[in-house]
């Protein structure tokens, strides 16, 4: 199987770019209610991903209280946890199901490195659990 069949395109997901502020962070992700988002390059290149708990930390070490203080910080000089290990198009479906139990979704680049989308653990979940349904019903079918 191919692992772009679960592929959610990047015209539907939440990222950032390497250039927005921690404010701008915050406020995308708690737009789309996300808890982790991808960082993306000026050219749409993968750089990581960044989470609540990051920018949460940052801010605590900086001593910030008001959001204000958050709007002239990029979100490059937060310090990150860990970033989300990427897959390709071309990779075995072994190693995307590796990542995902590790993260929360695996970001998918294309050939050049560009982002092209991400694949989430739900989304893996549900098909193998809807497989698993599939396979008892028609055991109890005999």
């Amino acid at each position: 199987m191919n692992i772009l069949f679960f592929l959610r395109p990047k015209s539907e997901v939440a990222y950032i770019y390497d250039y927005h502020t921690v404010r701008q962070a915050l406020e995308i992700m708690e737009y789309h209610k996300y808890s982790s988002v991808p960082i993306l390059s000026r050219d749409g290149k993968y750089i990581g991903s960044i989470t609540e708990g990051d920018l949460l930390w940052s801010m605590k070490r900086w001593n910030l209280t008001k959001l204000k203080d958050t709007e002239e910080i990029s979100v490059m000089k937060v310090d990150r946890r860990l970033d989300h290990q990427c897959v390709t198009a071309k990779s075995k479906m072994e190693d995307l199901i590796g990542r995902a139990m590790e993260q929360n979704f695996v970001p998918v680049i294309d050939d050049q490195e560009h982002f092209i989308g991400i694949i989430t653990r739900r989304d893996i979940i549900e098909y193998c659990y809807n497989r698993m349904k599939g396979c008892e019903e028609k055991s109890h079918d005999h």
